[in-house]
């Protein structure tokens, strides 16, 4: 028997993504809700319910709300929003980060998607800590470009308007106030003492991130030269489906669409044996959001991780 899956939520940005990587798979039954009731709690309580997965593409509150809506015990949930990802009673959804991650998501009833901006930051520094690199004390910053299609409906909207302000031909950094909601999760899965100092940019094209973190080597113990800490991320993602480390040291430019349509994400280091940068490059929609979403259901139902996902 198919599993079955519903997507609350799939009118969204998100939501729509998942749709189209699971709409044209045999092995899976999509449970679709009538639009004339798809804000109908007792009718999305009653698919809930008579699902296997459940992906939540819905606002915080409304996630929350959600998720006290299931009934049935044997209805698992991969939740998208910014809701439960710091919840210790929710497995988070990043499965190259150890075997640990792994082995739990498999085995999850619930589970949180990471933030598209916080899996590029996490993806750098959770192993530098993991493996005794980097302490959990250091002082980071980062800063995150970001096509607009994060920003959901209405950013997408307003850059695509044919009257669309001037300004928004240019990149905007935001979230000024050093209050962004993914920086809770950036802190504690990477185990860090002080949030970093970030800065999330938003620039006109549709879809792609570059996340780049900056780091004095004197911040590092166990290596000393960038080549050291090219090899050692490349040897602890050995063999991870999704996620990948570039050969070498970059020196060139990085675009922050490179990965667009992709689902899996790629770090590469640049820099010098004194600074250096590690810079995170994937989809925002694809490893960032959906894609990872995917990845995470394929696991829970004891698939290839990559089943339905542009690798």
């Amino acid at each position: 028997m198919k599993p079955k899956v519903y997507i609350d939520g799939k009118e969204g940005t998100t939501g729509l993504q998942i749709y189209d990587r699971l709409a044209q798979r045999s092995d899976i039954e999509l449970l679709l809700i009538d639009e004339d009731k798809r804000k109908d709690p007792m009718e999305r309580k009653a698919l809930m319910d008579a699902a296997d997965i459940v992906f939540l593409c819905l606002p915080d509150a409304a996630a929350i709300e959600a998720v006290g809506l299931i009934e049935n015990p044997n209805t698992r949930v991969i939740d998208a929003s910014t809701a439960h990802r710091t919840d210790p009673d929710w497995d988070y959804g990043f499965p190259e980060l150890s075997a640990k991650h792994k082995a739990a998501i498999q085995t999850s009833k619930r589970v949180a998607n990471p933030g598209c901006h916080a899996t590029g930051f996490i993806s750098v520094v959770y192993p530098l800590v993991a493996m005794g690199l980097l302490p959990e004390d250091a002082l980071l910053s980062c800063f995150s470009l970001t096509g607009y299609s994060g920003g959901g409906k209405k950013m997408i909207a307003d850059y695509e308007s044919p009257d669309k302000a001037e300004s928004l031909f240019a990149p905007a950094p935001y979230g000024m106030g050093q209050t962004h909601k993914h920086l809770p999760e950036m802190q504690k899965i990477c185990g860090l003492a002080y949030k970093p100092v970030f800065v999330p940019i938003v620039d006109d094209y549709y879809k792609g991130m570059a996340t780049t973190v900056s780091f004095h080597m004197a911040q590092l113990t166990g290596v000393t030269t960038v080549a050291e800490v090219q090899q050692k991320l490349a040897d602890y993602y050995a063999g991870a489906a999704m996620v990948t480390v570039a050969e070498g040291t970059g020196t060139g430019k990085v675009f922050g669409n490179a990965k667009a349509g992709k689902d899996t994400l790629e770090l590469i280091v640049s820099g010098t044996d004194e600074r250096f940068t590690i810079t995170a490059l994937f989809d925002n929609l694809g490893k960032g959001a959906s894609g990872a979403a995917v990845q995470n259901m394929n696991l829970m139902l004891g698939l290839d991780e990559t089943t339905g996902l542009s690798v």
